[in-house]
Formats: C-alpha cells, structure tokens, sequence
C-alpha cells in the first residue's frame, strides 16, 4: 500500500472517469431557522428562503448539467429540515435504510422519506431500531460504509446497517460539534479516496482513515469552516462550496474536477451541497 506523495514525488492524476448518478432532493420550499440543533443554527438571524430556493435549484441545474438524474420529494410544511435530503436515509444496492433522528424537531422527516421510497416501489425498506441519521452519518466508499457516530447516529445503528446491507461498516467517531455529521467532515471522492478533516475526528478513528486511506486529501480548518467536506463527488466532478479554495486546489492537483456552488444561506441550519443530496443506489449488475 502506498504510504502517499511527498513534496519531492508528487501525486500525479490518474485518468478519472464521471459516473452517471440517481439522485434525491428536497426543495427548500418551508427553509427557516426557528430551533438551534446544531452551532450553525442561530434563530435570531433572519433566514432568507429566496436566496436559499435559487441556490438549491442552482445546484439541481449543476447536477442535471453533469449528467445526473435528480428526483425530487415534496416538502413537508412544518419540516424546515427536510431540504437536505442526505439525513433521510442511506441506500445501497437498492435497498434503503430509513432514518431515525436524534431530535424532535426533525422526527417527522423519517417517516416522510421512507413513504416517498414505498410509494416508489423500492421493495426492501428497513425503519431502523436506533438513532440513525441517514447518509449524514453513512458514507459508502467502494464495498464498505464509513459510519459516524459521537453526536447523532447511535453506534448500535451501525450493526443494524452491517447486517441489512450485508457489507463491512467502518465506526469512526466525531468529536467536534461543529462537524456533527460525518458528511460535514469527510467526502468520498471515488471508490478508494476520500477527503476529510483530521481535527474533526477521535484519535482512533484519524488511525484508521490514515490506515484505510494513505492518500487521502486532507482540510485544513478554513476549508473545513466552510463545509468545504460537504461534498458529492461522480468520481471525477466534485461539487463543493465555493469558499474551499484549498480544497478545490487539491482536487484539480489529483485530477478532479471541482464545481463550487454557492450555499451560504443553507449553511445557515448545517447543511451544504452533499447534505441536499440522497444518492440513490441501484442494485448491483449481473
């Protein structure tokens, strides 16, 4: 395994290829701040829903531009939340983990989320027994699962989502409030690279990405601040917010192509490109 470039023997890019995405989001229709569940959510500061309504469709016409197919799920009244659409469940293989979140104030979008995927006619559909916050907490990476744990996902969901996906899930553990999700502090960027934020993470679980990931890209915490990690990548465009100038530097330097997108008034609640996005896995081929 390679122990990573140095100054002396640079990364060179390898030959990268975009992978057509199915893809799930939620116009921030009913967008507001009125509760703090997280350091980013300040109810005295005026929200404003039209700013944020043309960045998120800025960002569906981003996704549509790169190929994507971008389906969309009616937002609930009453549910401010509900746009970012990664918290509503995580699915792989075609079948589909539902949510259980760890707050009351976004309880309700769970069930809403799993609804839409029945009436899809998605066939295998788990309501899970723990605390598990959708695809902000699970990140597929190849044929496993990153698993974050330490504010909101209960790590005993992680053995749920072993066992119902039937694939190795990696538990890494958060321990900066202002990365939450694991989707705030790591990205995957293909199906062995990924990119994150060391000083979001326990010791243990820095070993393990160092381990796992040797040539992984790593964010210093100006890019971090800016939920530069709250990124989807097609394995060659990676579509980020604007503001992670370091970041997007990196990706160009490994080959990628960096799409930054304004989401400043998302951020408002703690969310950001990838946390507006539910990637929908089919079943595997063959």
């Amino acid at each position: 395994m390679s122990s990573g470039g140095t100054q002396s023997e640079p990364i060179r890019p390898t030959a990268r290829r975009a992978t057509p995405r199915r893809l799930l989001m939620c116009r921030p229709q009913h967008f507001d701040v009125t509760y703090s569940i997280n350091p980013w959510m300040h109810p005295e500061k005026p929200v404003d829903r039209e700013s944020a309504l043309l960045q998120w469709e800025r960002l569906r016409e981003v996704y549509l531009s790169l190929g994507h197919t971008v389906e969309v799920i009616e937002p609930v009244p009453g549910l401010p939340d509900m746009v970012f659409a990664a918290n509503g469940a995580t699915v792989v293989d075609g079948k589909v983990l539902g949510a259980r979140f760890r707050h009351v104030e976004r309880t309700a979008e769970g069930p809403a989320y799993l609804a839409w995927f029945v009436q899809q006619g998605y066939r295998e559909v788990l309501w899970p027994e723990f605390v598990n916050e959708g695809e902000g907490d699970y990140l597929p990476v190849g044929r496993r699962i990153l698993a974050g744990t330490g504010f909101r996902t209960d790590q005993r969901s992680h053995y749920e989502a072993q066992e119902f996906f039937g694939l190795p899930v990696t538990s890494l553990t958060l321990v900066n409030p202002e990365h939450y999700h694991l989707d705030t502090a790591l990205s995957v960027l293909s199906d062995t690279e990924v990119m994150y934020f060391p000083a979001a993470f326990t010791p243990g679980s820095r070993s393990v990405l160092e381990t796992l990931f040797p040539d992984a890209i790593l964010a210093d915490a100006q890019d971090a601040a800016v939920f530069g990690l709250n990124a989807f990548s097609d394995g060659l465009n990676v579509v980020l917010p604007q503001a992670a100038a370091g970041l997007i530097e990196q990706l160009r330097e490994r080959g990628f192509n960096p799409v930054g997108v304004d989401t400043t008034e998302l951020l408002k609640a703690g969310g950001a490109a990838k946390c507006c996005t539910l990637e929908l896995r089919p079943e595997p081929r063959g």
